[in-house]
């Protein structure tokens, strides 16, 4: 019963490890007229589900509030030209690489592939791949080496 409220099997272990805990700690508040001891068992482990779910609801609704509500941080309009030089620096030292090197580069570093997949890509076996990167990137540390 408890799993089919919560729907999370590590969950519902949780709240009946609770129930029973529960059950045990306060074994004199039952009251044998009022019903038996199974269905006072399910009550608490219903009431003891339905928290959890509207606690784990609330946690969810509290957090997208908040994140809505934190004040984005202001990003200073120097920084911004700083990351726009830096772009544009990016930008011309790759188009110093040859096509086959930007390529590769760009699927690894821009695109976030791995390099088997980067050779999957090109279609190229994955050595010829690392040596298109490998050289790529002497290049361009080359290129940088030389302003800074």
């Amino acid at each position: 019963m408890v799993l089919r409220v919560v729907r999370d099997r590590a969950q519902a272990a949780e709240v009946t490890q609770d129930c029973y805990l529960q059950v045990w700690q306060q074994s004199a508040r039952f009251d044998a007229a009022r019903g038996s001891v199974l269905a006072w068992m399910l009550t608490l482990a219903h009431r003891r589900a339905v928290d959890r779910v509207r606690s784990a609801q609330a946690a969810g609704v509290r957090d997208a509030h908040y994140a809505v509500r934190e004040p984005t941080q202001e990003r200073d309009v120097g920084e911004a030209v700083v990351d726009a030089l830096e772009a544009e620096r990016v930008r011309r030292a790759l188009a110093t690489l040859t096509t086959i090197q930007r390529e590769a580069i760009e699927l690894a570093y821009l695109g976030g592939y791995t390099h088997t997949e980067v050779a999957g890509l090109l279609d190229i076996p994955l050595g010829t791949a690392k040596t298109r990167l490998r050289d790529g990137l002497i290049r361009l540390r080359d290129h940088f080496g030389g302003e800074r």
